[in-house]
């Protein structure tokens, strides 16, 4: 009897130091990319925690992966929650900078699975996609973009080797789930031939929009949710680039900080959050369950309904962590000739 008030006793402390540990936390920081996407982490999932926690969250941007780097060697850790595109994920993860998430106290509901990393927490996916004026004539495939004698006009595509690459490869017949590993001497070959009708390589995602509507261009790849809705802008997902973006915990964050940020994550696998922050912006949360929940009249303009996720290509971090240097001195060697 007397080890089994023991044990109790012990386990009631437990609890009570866990609980004071957890009132002590009245604010946690994150690095986020701004823009519209931080506009709806504030209204889909940051308001629901804080109402649920009491815990105030105070969003910082921008977030390019140096700062991460220079948060973690530094030891200065300012924020528990780091988002990063795919890539970045993959750098951080293999450079050490980043430390488990506490799984079974964010409790999530169901996710895709590439969304669920050890790691990182897949809260947003977003496209690069075929987009047009609707004056021209409408777009199936890249192979559609490359073919300027049925398809004539001019053309905008990014300054982004992660992006114009598998373009490219999808435009030479490359089958959207056989692209990786990707072939390089066959994705070059294959931009060679478009760089001549490329009037511009944007560099910001409100540059293709503002160029089909001022009609500088006729055709351009774009980020789904700069063209989703506008009018004059026609878009298609088939052959779509999908790719997801993360939130990460930096190595070394303080334990009661972390704690709650796990909270916060728990928000954001919920279904009816990830609804309400897809109304500020067209891209979508992660979980399976959220295609119900959008607008029927515009299911069109979302990375992963059922429909759309089916006919895109989904990126591969680790082949562009693992290459992406040699990716990038192939690509400033094209960008010279052009």
């Amino acid at each position: 009897m007397h080890m089994v008030l023991k044990g109790a006793l012990a386990l009631t402390c437990a609890l009570a130091l866990g609980a004071t540990a957890q009132a002590e936390v009245s604010e946690i920081r994150m690095v986020e990319a701004g823009g519209r996407s931080g506009d709806s982490i504030e209204e889909g999932y940051v308001k629901p925690f804080t109402e649920k926690t009491g815990i105030k969250v105070v969003r910082e941007n921008p977030n390019p992966l140096g700062k991460l780097k220079a948060m973690v060697e530094s030891g200065t850790i300012t924020a528990p929650l780091f988002e990063v595109g795919s890539t970045s994920w993959a750098i951080a993860d293999a450079s050490g900078l980043i430390e488990p998430l506490d799984w079974d106290a964010i409790d999530p509901d169901p996710m895709f699975e590439e969304a669920r990393k050890d790691n990182a927490f897949g809260y947003q996916y977003y496209s690069t996609l075929l987009a047009w004026r609707d004056d021209a004539e409408p777009l199936e495939t890249w192979a559609d973009f490359w073919n300027v004698e049925e398809f004539p006009g001019d053309r905008t595509l990014p300054d982004n080797a992660n992006l114009v690459i598998p373009m490219a490869l999808l435009a030479d017949g490359v089958a959207p789930d056989a692209l990786y590993p990707l072939d390089l001497d066959r994705a070059f070959e294959k931009l060679s031939e478009i760089a001549p009708h490329v009037s511009v390589w944007w560099s910001a995602g409100a540059q293709p929009p503002q160029m089909l509507q001022d009609n500088e261009v006729q055709y351009a790849a774009s980020y789904s949710g700069r063209v989703a809705g506008l009018e004059g802008i026609d878009f298609t997902y088939n052959q779509g680039l999908l790719d997801l973006a993360y939130f990460v915990v930096p190595k070394g964050a303080d334990p009661q900080q972390k704690a709650a940020a796990m909270g916060l994550l728990k928000e954001m696998s919920v279904a009816k959050n990830q609804a309400v922050a897809a109304e500020v912006i067209p891209y979508t949360g992660a979980s399976p369950e959220l295609d119900a929940l959008l607008p029927a009249d515009k299911k069109d303009q979302f990375p992963v309904t059922e429909a759309n996720r089916e006919v895109q290509a989904l990126a591969n971090p680790q082949w562009w962590a693992e290459n992406r240097d040699a990716v990038e001195e192939r690509w400033l060697e094209f960008k010279l000739g052009l």
